[in-house]
């Protein structure tokens, strides 16, 4: 039997709430340090060497985010690790993109490309007339022993739900604004000309957010290192996913209420103006997308989290398939579908299922969420544990 993610749940300040978050997932933040450091010693880095690239880039997060620094030394007080060894996990590529030439130059990639197939299932599509917004998280396969859920009750904003590596701050999840958001990999020509603002960061940005305006606003505007699809949602029916290359973001908008994206980009106006260099390390994404959208399309105005799961559970071309088991990628990295995620933000409800290729139970993880007309309908009857 796969182990479910653990809940760890914190409050307070920055500094305390870190503090918490390192107590409860320390196990799984050492786990995950120490396979991430064991991968720096083929670059020749050791723990100094890091700790230099990390005073080195911690400007830029103080720029973005002052308080993450703050949250980020207390999770490493209360896990008991190095504070870089949590700062590498919340930003590790771009802060890889500073060292020295001749370690840039020994990685394969600037990162091991993860995969994810993202899904948004607006209200009128949806058989609750409730927002569905879905992901199948493909990463490395260890992470099935690192990953957590986090709930952060705030004092200065929305309490906040996601799924992420424990030790750090966000990957998907939703707020109780009804804000959500998902992210893909993607790589372009113009990836790491620049250094920006982490993509975790900005996600847990997005998740900090009372206004879906100012949650776009963040993926829209911020200076990136590297490209990066981020689809947000907003519970009471939008949907935009945005494609970001580091200094430029295009969209693309749901179709009759469907919104899916692989780790390709698909705007026109985004093809016509860089290069799409993702597809040689995930060539599967070319047909992800459409064995979902397929999938789904039939089912438009009664698509529930069981007909959601059952695309997402799809193994047409397998082992290269939208529900990936653990395999070789073509980095030689052992790669999965570490954990198939589904949301609906109005009613505060996240199920997550570790390893689904191999696993089919869901553990349901709940958030209080704020007042909204479309919450007073009572629980959705697909939305239960399965």
């Amino acid at each position: 039997m796969v182990e479910p993610f653990p809940l760890i749940e914190i409050s307070g300040p920055p500094h305390e709430r870190g503090k918490q978050y390192g107590r409860q997932a320390a196990d799984r933040i050492r786990k995950g340090t120490s396979h991430y450091f064991s991968q720096l010693k083929e670059l020749s880095l050791d723990a100094a060497g890091v700790a230099v690239l990390v005073r080195d880039y911690l400007p830029v997060i103080e720029a973005f985010e002052p308080t993450y620094i703050e949250e980020m030394r207390g999770i490493a007080e209360g896990a008991g690790v190095p504070f870089e060894d949590i700062v590498l996990l919340n930003a590790r590529t771009e802060i890889l993109k500073l060292a020295e030439p001749s370690v840039r130059a020994r990685l394969k990639t600037p990162d091991e490309p993860d995969g994810c197939t993202g899904v948004v299932v607006l209200p009128q599509a949806s058989a609750s007339g409730r927002l569905i917004h879905a992901q199948n998280w493909d990463w490395k396969r260890e992470c099935a022993e690192t990953a957590v859920v986090l709930k952060v009750r705030r004092d200065d904003g929305p309490d906040l739900m996601t799924f992420t590596e424990a030790g750090a701050l966000g990957r998907c999840g939703f707020n109780a604004a009804g804000i959500a958001i998902t992210a893909n990999y993607l790589q372009c020509d113009r990836d790491y000309r620049q250094i920006g603002a982490p993509l975790a960061l900005i996600r847990r940005k997005v998740l900090e957010s009372e206004h879906v305006a100012l949650s776009m606003r963040t993926v829209y505007c911020t200076k990136k290192s590297a490209a990066n699809n981020m689809i947000v949602s907003h519970r009471d029916g939008v949907a935009i996913d945005f494609e970001c290359a580091p200094d430029e973001t295009f969209q693309v908008h749901p179709d009759r209420g469907l919104l899916v994206h692989a780790n390709h980009f698909v705007s026109p106006v985004a093809l016509g103006k860089l290069k799409d260099t993702g597809i040689a390390s995930t060539p599967d994404s070319l047909y992800r997308d459409i064995r979902v959208r397929d999938l789904l399309q039939p089912h438009l105005g009664a698509i529930s989290f069981e007909t959601v799961k059952s695309a997402l559970f799809d193994d047409f071309a397998y082992p290269w398939s939208v529900c990936r088991p653990p395999r070789r990628n073509l980095g030689n990295n052992l790669s999965a579908t570490v954990a198939m995620i589904l949301m609906e933000p109005a009613s505060g409800l996240m199920e997550v299922a570790p390893l689904p290729a191999l696993n089919r139970q869901f553990t349901s993880y709940r958030l209080d969420v704020a007042a909204s007309p479309r919450n007073e309908a009572g629980p959705s009857a697909t939305a239960r544990a399965s």
